[in-house]
């Protein structure tokens, strides 16, 4: 009995000793790899990339230098393409028909006084035979007022019939000036109005010089005065309506250049002048319309189109970099500089096994011929013409060499590295 108790406390003995062992490798192992994860995020990130003259070349990378550019401050807004209304104009016919010819499309250039379109209807044989009849209904009512007078004169007619004989000839010479003006309206010329060239078909004519912008009849169809034939539109009177926010609006002044592209295709740029400057918020965007004539080329510029604007509000020299040279990581924004530092290196990288052969001749020719580019941080201002001033968060060498072009593929080559160089 009593060397089985012994055995057994022998045994716990043995195994509380193993486990504190045990803890205490544990402690050890843990205290290592706290320590190598604190390394790993006390390093810093890596800043300098390190290229070689292939790929440079490859890429396209080019550098050049800070320069100083007269750049505008802008304000962008939105807009739109507008005609005014009184460059617009509607083709109509001041009496009904149907369209028996269409002489214009979509698109078509038109003078003012060009015939649009013809129209047909028997009523304007009637108001010509009306007016041709006239004619021998004035001359005998004229003969009957004499006769009359005559009478009258001798004391062998009624005053009655002198009166009715003069009030009927006005009446006839009233509506005779009447069908003269309506068939000037119509585009005859009375004068030789005559039964031997009666006329049933009228033109519509352009009341503007402008361009065919829309169709509204077809042959075939009735037409008159409330319904227009086509829409026509003075296109070299474009206006330019740009929506401006309040915070924006003691920045706008008369006379100001504005830069606008339209949205569809913004690699063309157009110009406008500001000429007026809207008292009153559109609707509810707390937006005010400021109203601009389009200057120089108009090509391709219709009424209607979108378009998005650059107001200029003021000339300053400042440090400016070609776009290109700019990229942004993580809401910030840098340029990269040509630079004789060295990138930072791992321990890793210098380490060699024992009686490994490590030539380091070689290596230091390898990094001879490399290019390191150091990114810098900076802040953007005010962009044009493909230029954009910036500010550097740091102090950047004088006559330091910046990349103007490839800068997205360093900053690229320095992230997928992921802030080392090996």
């Amino acid at each position: 009995m009593y060397s089985i108790i012994k055995i057994f406390l022998i045994s716990i003995f043995v195994i509380s000793f193993t486990a504190c062992g045990s803890n205490k490798h544990e402690g050890k192992a843990g205290t290592k790899s706290e320590e190598t994860v604190g390394e790993k995020h006390d390093e810093a990130a890596q800043t300098i990339a390190t290229l070689t003259p292939e790929q440079i070349k490859a890429v396209g990378i080019t550098m050049g230098n800070v320069e100083n550019k007269s750049l505008t401050a802008t304000i962008k807004a939105n807009g739109a393409l507008r005609v005014p209304n009184n460059n617009k104009a509607n083709a109509t016919s001041l009496y009904g028909g149907v369209i028996k010819e269409l002489k214009v499309q979509m698109g078509d250039y038109v003078r003012k006084g060009q015939v649009i379109a013809t129209i047909e209807n028997p009523q304007f044989i009637q108001l010509q035979e009306e007016f041709i009849t006239l004619g021998s209904r004035i001359t005998l009512a004229e003969q009957e007022m004499q006769r009359q007078q005559a009478l009258n004169e001798g004391s062998a007619g009624a005053l009655k019939n002198l009166q009715s004989a003069t009030a009927e000839l006005n009446s006839l010479r009233t509506r005779k000036a009447s069908l003269h003006k309506q068939i000037q309206l119509m585009g005859i010329n009375p004068v030789s109005v005559n039964a031997n060239n009666l006329r049933s078909a009228l033109f519509v004519t352009s009341p503007i010089n402008g361009t065919v912008s829309n169709e509204f009849a077809k042959i075939g169809s009735y037409v008159d005065v409330s319904s227009p034939v086509v829409e026509i539109v003075d296109n070299r009177l474009l206006h330019l309506d740009l929506q401006v926010f309040e915070r924006d609006l003691s920045s706008i002044k008369v006379n100001q250049v504005v830069n606008f592209a339209i949205t569809n295709n913004p690699t063309i740029t157009y110009t406008a002048k500001v000429y007026n400057i809207g008292s009153s918020f559109e609707n509810e965007s707390k937006t005010v319309a400021v109203h601009c004539n389009v200057t120089g080329n108009k090509d391709g510029l219709i009424d209607g189109m979108n378009i998005t604007g650059m107001i200029s509000v003021d000339d300053a020299t400042v440090p400016a970099v070609p776009d290109a040279a700019i990229v942004e990581a993580d809401g910030k924004y840098y340029i990269f500089i040509h630079t004789d530092k060295p990138p930072k290196e791992t321990e890793e990288k210098h380490q060699h096994k024992e009686g490994e052969k490590h030539d380091h001749v070689a290596e230091n020719k390898t990094h001879n011929k490399r290019i390191n580019f150091e990114k810098v941080e900076i802040a953007k201002g005010v962009s044009e013409l493909g230029y954009t001033a910036i500010t550097p968060v740091t102090t950047i060498p004088k006559d330091a060499k910046i990349v103007t072009k490839g800068a997205f593929f360093i900053n690229a080559k320095l992230s997928n590295a992921g802030g080392h160089e090996h």
